[in-house]
């Protein structure tokens, strides 16, 4: 079931929070913690109201509630609310004979027994759930996984704990993401959804409903994913589960923040994943688990995507093809005869090898100068570092593959500041969050044609969807990515 989990004030924000997800949801949290004080003594009538079954719950603040008074008088708040026709409530697992743990049992409510951790994922987290669910209660566990090594221990739970048929685990944050969307893959009878996040990693209902498709994941449901670090703000998903639901094909695609290849790759084992995509900062670092390459591949050192065929993990790489898709027409017409190149990552080295290959004159840029000379070397290109990329306005082309200006930490940031973009140049920004970056202002106000970061991501990823998929990208639904561009 998916799981609302209702974050208003007022027993009226919380109505319209259930009547705007109705399509969505199977089920509702009410949490009163969360609650006026006013509002109080009308909480027991809501889930009359309402015409979904209502879990009663009020956290406290050291489990990542809002409850700040003592805890007797929580407990007597849960007891007095019982009288409303509540189908379950939330109990803390240290709560021990409460009187309203007693009013629930004679009431016929189940009991949803819950345990936090936002630091770690508990060392004895399986005995911890048996023991939970020996009391004839429901267990919930929430906890933080930390590495893709901790993201294995949740979803080995289905298969560790098959004898407890009702459960509820998941994990917060960024690396426990994955185990909210593939709850089913779990044995995870809920997964908690919210209009606002009211805990780490939680996303809207429609989104999990619609993008996801999540409650409809069963064992014949194909696996893939996007690995990397970061990977949670990435456009894909939207991509490949809006093409996988376009084509009727029983697949889903989830972003796994990934910390150690060699890890993964036994999460891919685990879980029968059947092909991935490949981000910064790991296209390098999967081509030694790969059983094939392709000669863009080994040509470019780098692999954006990995297929499973006939047993072993092939990689190919979409992002060369992707990124030409835009400058087709310039590149025939011989209208770009040279390139600049900011960077010298995994995303650049497929930029320069594409550029090369069709006989554009390169020059790269990058902070570490000995990794821009490394790359020139390979590519028979020219280099130089970032301060000097004044030097270079004579160039047609200028392309910015580094992460510098993307959402977060690096939001902002322009990379060449000194570049002084005229009406002349093609500016191709990969960054496309924001849409329009530091980089891509300037070069507007320059008069420089703009490529925005999702035309290549949107060209690569439709690229990657045939290698999963064996189909053409469905043309309807690339008319409407596009869309999304603006």
């Amino acid at each position: 079931m998916i799981c609302l989990v209702l974050s208003g004030s007022t027993i009226e924000e919380n109505l319209l929070q259930v009547e705007r997800n109705r399509p969505y949801i199977d089920i509702v949290e009410l949490r009163v913690d969360l609650l006026e004080e006013s509002e109080l003594n009308q909480a027991a009538a809501f889930p009359s109201l309402i015409d979904l079954p209502v879990i009663l719950t009020c956290r406290r603040q050291s489990d990542g509630g809002s409850y700040q008074k003592s805890e007797r008088s929580r407990l007597a708040l849960l007891s007095t609310l019982l009288e409303g026709s509540f189908a379950y409530i939330d109990l803390e697992e240290d709560v021990k004979k409460s009187l309203a743990e007693a009013q629930a049992k004679e009431k016929g409510i189940t009991i949803i027994r819950s345990l936090h951790n936002f630091e770690t994922v508990i060392a004895d987290i399986y005995h911890k759930i048996a023991k939970m669910a020996a009391l004839g209660d429901i267990p919930k566990v929430a906890v933080t996984p930390r590495s893709v090594n901790d993201l294995i221990t949740l979803f080995r739970v289905k298969e560790e704990l098959a004898s407890v048929p009702q459960k509820s685990v998941l994990g917060m944050g960024d690396f426990g993401f994955p185990s909210r969307i593939l709850y089913k893959k779990m044995g995870s009878m809920l997964t908690y959804c919210a209009d606002k996040p009211l805990a780490p990693g939680q996303i809207t209902a429609r989104m999990m409903k619609e993008l996801y498709r999540a409650d409809q994941v069963d064992e014949r449901t194909h696996l893939y994913a996007l690995i990397g670090n970061p990977v949670l703000h990435s456009f894909s998903p939207q991509i490949h589960n809006t093409g996988f639901h376009g084509i009727k094909y029983n697949a889903i695609y989830v972003p796994i923040p990934v910390d150690s290849v060699r890890s993964f790759f036994a999460l891919a084992e685990m879980l029968k994943i059947v092909g991935f995509s490949v981000t910064v900062p790991l296209k390098q670092h999967v081509l030694p688990y790969l059983g094939q390459i392709t000669r863009e591949v080994k040509q470019i050192g780098s692999c954006n995507t990995v297929v499973r065929k006939r047993g072993l993990f092939s990689g190919i790489n979409t992002d060369y093809y992707g990124f030409l898709r835009p400058l087709e027409h310039a590149i025939e017409t011989q209208s770009i005869q040279s390139a600049l190149v900011v960077g010298a990552g995994g995303a650049a080295r497929a930029v320069v090898w594409a550029l090369r290959n069709h006989g554009v004159k390169v020059t790269i840029l990058n902070r570490s100068a000995q990794k821009a000379q490394q790359l020139a070397n390979e590519t028979m290109a020219s280099y130089d570092s970032l301060e000097h990329a004044h030097r270079y306005t004579e160039v047609n082309l200028v392309v910015q593959t580094t992460s510098l200006g993307m959402e977060g930490e690096h939001m902002g940031v322009d990379p060449i500041p000194s570049f002084d973009f005229q009406p002349s140049h093609i500016v191709y920004e990969l960054v496309y969050r924001p849409r329009v970056t530091a980089l891509l202002k300037r070069a507007q106000n320059g008069g420089s044609t703009l490529i925005y970061g999702l035309q290549m991501l949107i060209g690569q990823g439709m690229l990657q969807f045939e290698a999963f998929t064996g189909y053409h990208y469905p043309k309807r639904l690339e008319q409407q990515l596009d869309l999304e561009k603006e």
